[in-house]
C-alpha cells in the first residue's frame, strides 16, 4: 500500500445490520472453509520470493507464481488474461482470472489487491490481500454466482497505482460500452501486528471527488462491514478510502470500498521496510479477514444460497469458541474447549510453520516451559476440522 498522507478518520460506534441483509448458512459456511494452512503456505511462499520490486525478475516469478496456484485451483488458461502495461518507466503485468456469473455473465464484482512490493518481501503489504484472494478464488471456484467474479493481481501499486491505473484506462474503458462493474472490493495490508489482539478491521469508505458515486459506496461499505459481522468474528470500523487500487476505478465513477487493518495501520513500523515478514504479522487475522471477505464477495456476487453438499458445521461452528489462556502465557497454557468435543489434539507451530510440540490427546493443560518467548500459532484439530489461534508466549 502507497502510504497515507490523511490521518482522519472516522469512528463509528456501531453498525446495525440492515433488514435486506440476513445471515446464511450457505455463506457461512463457505466462509469457515478459509485454511490456515492454505493462508500460512501462500504467505510463506509469497515471503520467500523476495522484494517484489515492479519491472523485476522477482516481480514477475511472483506472476508466475499467482498463475501457478490459480492452475492448481482448477483455472485454465481461458480463464486468464495478462494485461501487460508499461508507465513512468516500470514494464510488468496484472493477472485477472475470470469466474462466469450465471444469471449476468457481463457484469463484474471485482475482487483486487496488489503484489508488488517495494524494500522488502511485504509479506503483509500486500502478500496478506493476496492469499485471502486466493482463497476466495479456491472457495467459490465451483459455487454458481449471478455475477461474474474478476480476480484481479495489480502490479505497480506501491510506484503509483500504476498497474490498476492502466487496467481502468485500457481494459475498463477500452470496450464499447466499457466494462460494467458493479461493485470493486480491494484487499490491502490486511495483516495485523504480531502483538496485538487484533480484533478489529477497518472497512474503507468512498469519500472523494467524484461525489456522485459516493452514495452508492456507502451502501457498498455498509454491507461489507455486515458481512464482516455476520460472517467473521472480527468487529468494524471505517476509514477514508484512498491511497490503493480502487481509486483508478473510483475515479472512473465506479462503486469501491476495500478492507485494511486495524491494528498497525497508519502507524505499522514494518510495512514499507525489510522487515514486512511473517514473523511480525498475524496470520489468524488474514484467516478472519479472508472469512469477512468470502461472505461478502458471496453477498455481492449473488452467490447460491444452497449448500450443494451435506455437511455437519456443528464441529466448525464449536471449534471457533475454542480459547488458549492465559493469553500470554508463561510456562502452562489451558485450553477452553466445548464439553462436546471429546476427542482432539493440539499442536503448536512457530511462524515459519516448523512444527514445535505435540500435546497428548484430549489434553487442557500444555506444558511450554521450554518454548522461547514470542508469538505461535496452535491448531486445534478433530478429525479433518482444525482452527488455529495465536499464542504469545512470554
Amino acid at each position: 500500500m502507497i502510504k497515507r498522507t490523511i490521518f482522519s478518520f472516522i469512528l463509528i460506534a456501531s453498525v446495525q445490520l440492515s433488514k435486506a441483509q440476513t445471515f446464511i448458512q450457505a455463506y457461512q459456511d463457505r466462509a469457515n472453509q478459509v485454511s490456515q494452512t492454505n493462508i500460512n503456505t501462500y504467505l510463506q511462499e509469497f515471503e520467500a520470493l523476495g522484494v517484489k520490486r515492479t519491472g523485476t525478475t522477482q516481480n514477475t516469478d511472483a506472476f508466475n507464481w499467482l498463475k501457478t496456484k490459480y492452475t492448481s485451483l482448477g483455472y485454465t488458461t481461458a480463464d486468464f488474461f495478462e494485461h501487460s502495461w508499461t508507465a513512468s518507466g516500470y514494464s510488468s503485468k496484472n493477472l485477472i482470472v475470470t469466474k462466469a456469473g450465471t444469471l449476468y455473465p457481463n457484469k463484474f464484482v471485482i475482487v483486487c489487491g496488489h503484489f508488488d512490493s517495494i524494500n522488502g518481501p511485504g509479506t503483509n503489504d500486500n502478500g496478506s490481500g493476496t492469499s485471502i484472494i486466493l482463497e476466495i478464488a479456491r472457495i467459490l471456484k465451483d459455487v454458481p454466482t449471478d455475477y461474474s467474479i474478476k480476480f484481479i493481481h495489480f502490479s505497480g501499486e506501491e510506484q503509483g497505482l500504476l498497474g490498476s491505473s492502466r487496467y481502468v484506462s485500457q481494459i475498463v474503458n477500452g470496450t464499447n460500452p466499457k466494462m460494467d462493474i458493479k461493485v470493486v472490493v480491494n484487499l490491502d495490508q490486511v495483516g495485523g501486528l504480531a502483538t496485538k489482539a487484533n480484533t478489529k478491521l477497518y472497512h474503507d469508505r468512498d469519500q472523494s471527488t467524484p461525489t456522485s458515486n459516493n452514495a452508492a459506496a456507502a451502501i457498498a461499505v455498509q454491507e461489507l462491514a455486515n458481512c464482516t459481522l455476520l460472517y467473521s468474528p472480527l468487529a468494524v470500523d471505517f476509514d477514508p478510502a484512498e491511497s490503493t487500487d480502487y481509486v483508478p476505478f473510483q475515479q472512473n465513477g465506479e462503486i469501491i470500498t476495500g478492507y485494511w487493518e486495524y491494528e498497525g495501520g497508519y502507524n505499522n513500523p514494518y510495512v514499507h521496510t525489510a522487515n514486512d515478514k511473517l514473523v511480525n504479522m498475524d496470520p489468524v487475522y488474514v484467516l478472519n479477514v479472508g472469512k469477512s471477505a468470502v461472505g461478502s464477495i458471496q453477498h455481492f456476487a449473488a452467490a447460491s444460497t444452497t449448500t450443494l453438499a451435506l455437511e455437519d458445521s456443528s464441529i466448525s461452528t464449536n471449534l471457533e469458541s475454542v480459547e488458549f489462556y492465559p493469553n500470554p502465557a508463561k510456562n502452562v497454557l489451558n485450553l477452553k474447549i466445548p464439553d462436546n468435543i471429546k476427542d482432539f489434539t493440539v499442536e503448536i507451530t512457530d511462524m515459519n510453520g516448523s512444527r514445535i510440540l505435540v500435546s497428548k490427546e484430549n489434553t487442557n493443560h500444555i506444558d511450554i516451559s521450554n518454548l522461547k518467548p514470542g508469538v505461535y500459532l496452535g491448531t486445534i484439530s478433530i478429525g479433518n476440522d482444525k482452527v488455529t489461534k495465536k499464542i504469545i508466549v512470554e
